[in-house]
């Protein structure tokens, strides 16, 4: 199976979705107005998009749609990842740490962390 691409947009919905599955666009609508300037065509948008890329679905229940992503979050989150290490890194896992640590301050506990994942 062909990974799916997720726009930004797509991203902040498709979390949602994982953390809330069968919810309809009124309660989308009122989440996200929260925090974004999204109407409900523009889920209604997004959700049509996501449904043709194969990662969301919906019941029917009455008159109302609950979405729900059809999609894995884990192995979406790492396809994502490897994408982003190719494209920005050219596949260079150590390039990358590299400059991230080198432009963070690492406390001692997450030079601990990285440490036990290094050795693993």
């Amino acid at each position: 199976m062909n990974r799916i691409k997720l726009s930004e947009a797509e991203w902040k919905l498709m979390n949602v979705l994982w953390d809330t599955p069968y919810i309809t666009i009124r309660n989308l609508t009122e989440l996200f107005a929260k925090d974004t300037e999204w109407e409900k065509h523009t889920i209604i948008t997004m959700l049509r998009r996501l449904e043709k890329k194969g990662a969301v679905s919906y019941r029917q229940t009455g008159r109302a749609k609950e979405f729900y992503a059809i999609i894995n979050r884990e192995k979406t989150t790492e396809e994502e990842a490897e994408s982003f290490l190719e494209r920005v890194y050219q596949g260079s896992l150590s390039l990358m740490l590299n400059q991230l640590v080198s432009r963070n301050k690492l406390s001692e506990e997450e030079r601990k962390e990285l440490r036990r994942m290094l050795e693993r």
